[in-house]
């Protein structure tokens, strides 16, 4: 494959492009401009680690190893969900909720893609399984974070609202069911609009990346189907499973809403 090495010039060049936008939003009083200028630094820092890391992985597969990465990044995962909520739950519910559905969902989706689709030997080779499961990841990271964050919010908005349907003798599932299904709508639905404009709209970075790399384009077109199904479907049930659980995590064993649950509720 005819690959395009880049040096680091092309690189700090690339990166004058992100001084210039941090550079115009403290002109503009955004209030944006450090917090840009440090997720580029984060970006370069994680990529180059992760670059790495997966270079010694590849020449020494092990599925130790490519478990405990799997697991490390499940649980920055976990900890960006509940960084991206404004009102979260309480105590371990507030990292647990989202982790745990990632990890359901995610990994599941992923190792049935590599043991019946791909079916390469070994079927954790690092790398198909951690590109995969970092896709898998980072789009289930942002349903999950989304729905979680609308149903939380919306419950305290709706807080009188929910509490007088109890009062009328509605059940807590029927109180809060249209809270709970916008929050499954908001959650699924970057991967549904992602879905509906991929290859009109936009070229999907798996695709474009391997296009880049030398593969052909069907082949590249075929893969990007198949981690576009593979998010979709992962997203889906993450985003469906951490909603109905945090849903009825809003009420105790009596359907009385508990809005004390969620951090910072006592504060308005």
């Amino acid at each position: 494959m005819n690959i395009i090495h880049l040096s680091a010039l092309d690189l700090a060049l690339a990166a004058i492009l992100i001084l210039a936008v941090a550079g115009l939003s403290v002109l503009l009083r955004l209030e944006l401009g450090k917090q840009f200028v440090i997720a580029a630094l984060r970006t370069t820092v994680q990529l180059l680690l992760i670059g790495l890391v997966l270079k010694v992985l590849f020449e020494n597969v092990h599925l130790g190893w490519i478990t405990l990465l799997a697991t490390l990044m499940l649980l920055v995962a976990g900890r960006e969900v509940m960084a991206r909520q404004h009102r979260r739950f309480s105590g371990w519910w507030g990292y647990g909720l989202g982790t745990m559905s990632m990890f359901i969902s995610s990994f599941s989706v992923t190792v049935l893609a590599l043991l019946v689709v791909i079916g390469n030997d070994p079927w954790y080779e690092p790398q198909y399984a951690i590109p995969m499961l970092g896709m898998m990841l980072g789009n289930t990271m942002t349903g999950v974070a989304l729905g979680l964050d609308r149903l939380t919010q919306s419950a305290w908005q709706q807080r009188a609202v929910i509490e007088s349907r109890l009062t009328l003798g509605e059940a807590w599932h029927e109180a809060v069911r249209e809270i709970r299904q916008e929050s499954m709508r908001v959650g699924m639905l970057p991967i549904i609009n992602a879905m509906a404009a991929a290859g009109i709209i936009s070229l999907p970075g798996m695709m474009t990346g391997q296009i880049l790399a030398g593969a052909p384009p069907m082949e590249a077109v075929k893969y990007q189907i198949l981690i576009m199904f593979m998010i979709a479907s992962g997203t889906g049930f993450a985003t469906m499973a951490a909603v109905s659980i945090g849903a009825r995590h809003l009420f105790d064993e009596r359907e009385r809403l508990r809005l004390d649950r969620l951090h910072g509720a006592a504060g308005g």
